[in-house]
């Protein structure tokens, strides 16, 4: 064997165990955070029956790993087909949002059904937030890298964008969020990714944890 060929496999052979190591510590956290959180499930579950109008949970398109759609879960935070009377994000004074559905929105709790998501493998705990097939289209050569991983339940970027809809206010929010926002999220997430480890990721689930309670 080369030595090329001896870097290159030891370099496959780093990513598989990081790969092996991240669906791991997915199967453990998911599980366990389902379990725990079953409680809380319920409660939610309750509210959003006694409020609304429609499913507990909300099932939306998104675009995976090598560009694969899946149905990501949700919470159900806004009315009945809400996903075919507006875009595919919302803006701050969104008439979709349910008033119980505001509140799981603000907390981040409506994300909590992402974890059978992770535990199908479809997604991870850290990765990119998966997107609306309505935005993946504009991607460039360049962004279309982020789907080479896992999208995930939090990322670098979603923290650093954690009151997005705060900002998509106006008559050209949607505007907005093409040109400026969805770019720089995409940005922070390939540099992340670059450098991440599992240590990163773990540090980055507990910075997630504390940002809901602020």
């Amino acid at each position: 064997m080369t030595t090329a060929n001896k870097t290159s496999y030891l370099v496959l052979k780093t990513v598989d165990f990081y790969d092996l190591e991240v669906r791991l510590f997915d199967l453990l956290a998911s599980g366990s955070g389902l379990l725990l959180l079953s409680p809380l499930f319920l409660f939610i579950a309750i509210l959003i029956r006694l409020t609304s109008h429609g499913p507990i949970f909300h099932r939306a398109w998104r675009v995976g790993k090598g560009g694969q759609p899946f149905q990501l879960y949700k919470f159900r935070s806004m009315v009945v087909d809400a996903d075919k009377q507006g875009p595919g994000i919302t803006s701050k004074h969104d008439t979709r949002i349910t008033s119980v559905g505001r509140y799981l929105r603000q907390t981040k709790l409506d994300e909590l059904p992402q974890l059978f998501n992770v535990l199908k493998g479809e997604m991870s705990l850290v990765g990119p937030r998966p997107e609306d097939p309505r935005y993946v289209r504009w991607y460039t050569p360049e962004q279309e890298r982020i789907l080479e991983v896992k999208p995930g339940i939090t990322s670098a970027a979603s923290l650093h964008y954690r009151n997005e809809e705060q900002l998509l206010n106006g008559t050209d929010w949607e505007s907005t969020y093409r040109h400026k926002i969805m770019p720089t999220k995409l940005a922070i997430d390939l540099t992340y990714l670059a450098q991440r480890t599992l240590w990163s990721d773990i540090k980055l689930i507990f910075q997630s944890i504390a940002q809901m309670f602020k």
